[in-house]
């Protein structure tokens, strides 16, 4: 009866939540700023049309990206210049890591590659009947500055992003590359 009682407890804070509640409040925070991104696309795209949609929300990701990346590497105590390494260890700690599948791949020491097997955003729009988003243009930016961010040095290459045609088992696919 004290155990049933103990997880039904009043919380005041997250500092009061045990491992399992830590684990699952960061999971629900990731949810709540996707779905605030989303809601805000959508506003933006209904105000103002699909084309301005994708270049405000790609001029946002542009800084973004970088804005994280600074934060994962200050959290992670992550030296700029790190290599692919470095861009390895962040990319888990990504805000939408998280929430969707992804796997990196390093083939050679020179290369990283970065898929994500599942997206909460193209699956909703799947389960909607919707065609895939077209977040290429967005994903450009957002992945090269994201690397940049961690090391000058780290090229970036989408492999595959729709509107491209992907496998069932992946939504986008990145080459990271350095000398």
């Amino acid at each position: 009866m004290e155990k049933e009682n103990s997880k039904k407890r009043f919380i005041e804070s997250p500092k009061d939540f045990n491992r399992e509640q830590l684990f699952d409040y960061i999971e629900d925070l990731c949810k709540r700023w996707l779905a605030h991104d989303g809601l805000w696309f959508l506003e933006v795209e209904n105000e103002f049309g699909i084309e301005t949609a994708i270049e405000l929300d790609r001029r946002a990701w542009e800084k973004f990206s970088v804005v994280e990346a600074r934060r994962i590497m200050k959290l992670l105590e992550i030296k700029q210049g790190g290599g692919l390494d470095a861009l390895a260890l962040a990319l888990k700690f990504r805000l939408y890591a998280n929430i969707n599948e992804q796997t990196i791949e390093r083939p050679d020491s020179n290369t990283l590659i970065f898929t994500m097997n599942t997206c909460r955003v193209q699956e909703a729009r799947k389960r909607k009947g919707l065609p895939d988003f077209a977040c290429k243009p967005v994903g450009i930016v957002e992945y090269s500055n994201f690397a940049k961010a961690i090391d000058e040095r780290i090229r970036t290459e989408c492999i595959f992003c729709p509107p491209d045609e992907h496998p069932a088992n992946a939504f986008c696919c990145w080459r990271f590359s350095i000398d």
